[in-house]
């Protein structure tokens, strides 16, 4: 057993460490407007999409379920926290943070209505249909008044300004951060391996007396309540929103950060939505063709590595240095015996 295996509490020490240390040079870099506002907002993007894409891995990579629905659950949050903070009538700084807890609620109450009839259904049949629930939240929105229909909702106000354009940043890595660590412990929770040995062999776990329908059910809301406030989050950063912003497209855009980073893999999801959310914005001459690149990229990956740029495996830092550390005694052992 290596020195760090010794104290398993050093892994979440370091790891929270890099985490607070890159979030305190990003935050420097943009207060001295070494990084400008519009890279500050495109550093945001990729915090909210690290939110989609992990809390959709933990459906589609983890249980195993094939989902074409998540942005149905982000629209639900966008609408639900605009809409509480443009009509509460309390401090934007007040009212931000509790519309982001209603926004994840009421899409995770979402997930429990399509979840409960959606998840009796298997493979091809489970994406269809949470295609179609997706796509028919999008049409209701489209079609509500309080939703200001297919116009959207305008003046969204946002914690960033044109001064201090931080706020938001801060708060979309503060949730990407948490979205990331609360997802890495549940797969290694014992519900997590429940959920696990449900996406292996679905017979056997119920055999084995796990309770397949609640863990289906818990994961699939889980996924949800994560997408509703990454959709709160969203809402605020761009200050317009309308159902065309959360169509099937979008879905399919979250998904495919998750099948090239590799299904299963929390730090997978996390790489390929940042590289996802950036490359398009170095390229917006050529953003018509945005889908068609993602299309090829896609199909690239599946033809040479079927399971993901990093299948089910996660990079540790930790994991590294403990090695190093291991390489490091053996080395020096050596060359003590030998010069003995």
């Amino acid at each position: 057993m290596g020195y760090l295996k010794k104290k398993t509490g050093v892994y979440y020490l370091i790891n929270a460490v890099l985490v607070f240390l890159l979030f305190f040079v990003l935050l420097n870099l943009i207060n001295n407007r070494i990084i400008n506002r519009t890279s500050t907002q495109i550093l945001t993007l990729i915090c909210i999409n690290i939110i989609l894409a992990v809390s959709l891995n933990l459906v589609t990579g983890v249980l195993g379920q094939l989902v074409l629905g998540h942005a149905g659950f982000m629209l639900v949050g966008a609408y639900t926290s605009a809409l509480f903070t443009m009509n509460i009538g309390l401090d934007l700084k007040i009212a931000f943070p509790i519309s982001l807890v209603l926004a994840g609620l009421m899409a995770a109450v979402f997930g429990v209505i399509i979840g409960i009839p959606a998840l009796r259904l298997k493979g091809d049949y489970l994406a269809i249909i949470t295609l179609g629930f997706g796509e028919i939240i999008r049409v209701i929105a489209n079609n509500l008044k309080i939703t200001n229909g297919a116009m959207g909702l305008s003046g969204i106000k946002s914690l960033s300004t044109t001064k201090n354009p931080s706020p938001m940043f801060i708060y979309a890595y503060a949730l990407a951060a948490l979205t990331v660590f609360l997802m890495f412990t549940f797969g290694r929770s014992r519900h997590g391996r429940a959920v696990i040995a449900i996406r292996e062999d679905e017979i056997a776990a119920e055999s084995m007396g796990i309770n397949t329908t609640y863990y289906k059910l818990f994961t699939f809301v889980l996924a949800a309540f994560f997408a509703g406030v990454a959709g709160g989050v969203f809402a605020h950063q761009i200050g317009v929103i309308d159902p065309s912003k959360f169509d099937f497209n979008r879905s399919v855009e979250i998904l495919i950060m998750v099948v090239l980073g590799g299904m299963g893999s929390i730090t997978g999801s996390v790489i390929s939505a940042t590289v996802l959310t950036w490359l398009p914005e170095q390229l917006r001459e050529f953003s018509k063709y945005r889908l068609l690149v993602y299309s090829i990229i896609l199909i690239l990956v599946m033809l040479f590595k079927p399971s993901g740029l990093l299948g089910r495996y996660e990079i540790s830092i930790p994991k590294f240095l403990d090695k190093l550390f291991a390489r490091i005694t053996k080395k020096t052992a050596k060359t003590k015996t030998g010069g003995a």
